[in-house]
């Protein structure tokens, strides 16, 4: 009997190890791969409207503003915070930085860096960059402070602000030089691509539709 039962169990068991090891090689797989493509942008309606919302917005949440107005690519979770990642046609990236400083003003606007930029606003850092993928789509990356604070390269951060600023908006006396310490040990996130996410979990968030972003309805 026991001769039995261990002939019906030890393959049983081998079988559930099989498959657990199965799931998670997949799942490490599929977390690798770039989770959208920008060619996959929905239609936006007509520039004019979009600069006619954006007067008209109201609020002092950038988020939500970008969110109910721009199409929704991506989003990257790390330690403790996320980071949204939104798509357009419809501008180059001097034209909506240009735009969006004056309607809404940033606490710090960055240098251009490899024709990027970066706004600062109480709660969030903006990214404003072209794709890789394809330069007519620019990418604008909403960091909340807390994803900046803790999973962010300094290095890359360095070399659009002064760290006495980064220290200053990131309420920390010391946070380049903490972050140094922490990233000789592991990858830190350096902006978002659409081929690379630096190792941090991603969920695809393509909307179908304007307004689809967690601001929506705001």
């Amino acid at each position: 009997m026991k001769k039995l039962l261990c002939a019906v169990i030890l393959p049983l068991c081998l079988l559930l190890a099989a498959c657990g090891q199965l799931n998670y090689s997949e799942i490490n797989e599929s977390s690798s791969e770039p989770s959208v493509s920008v060619e996959d942008l929905p239609e936006e309606p007509a520039k004019s409207e979009v600069v006619s919302q954006l007067e008209n917005s109201s609020g002092g949440n950038i988020e939500a503003i970008i969110s109910n107005n721009f199409p929704m690519l991506d989003s990257v979770s790390g330690e403790d915070g996320t980071a949204n990642i939104y798509g357009t046609k419809l501008f180059k990236r001097e034209e909506l930085v240009s735009l969006m400083t004056e309607l809404f003003p940033p606490e710090e606007v960055s240098k251009v860096e490899d024709n990027q930029q970066i706004l600062i606003y109480p709660d969030h850092f903006v990214t404003f960059k072209p794709s890789e993928e394809n330069g007519d789509v620019l990418l604008i990356e909403v960091a909340s402070d807390a994803f900046v604070r803790n999973n962010y390269s300094p290095n890359y951060l360095n070399s659009f602000f002064t760290f006495l600023i980064l220290n200053r908006m990131l309420d920390s006396a010391n946070w380049g030089q903490r972050r140094m310490e922490q990233c000789r040990n592991s990858n830190c996130y350096g902006g978002y691509t659409t081929q690379n996410r630096g190792g941090l979990n991603t969920n695809r968030g393509m909307s179908t539709f304007r307004g689809g972003g967690p601001g929506s309805g705001k």
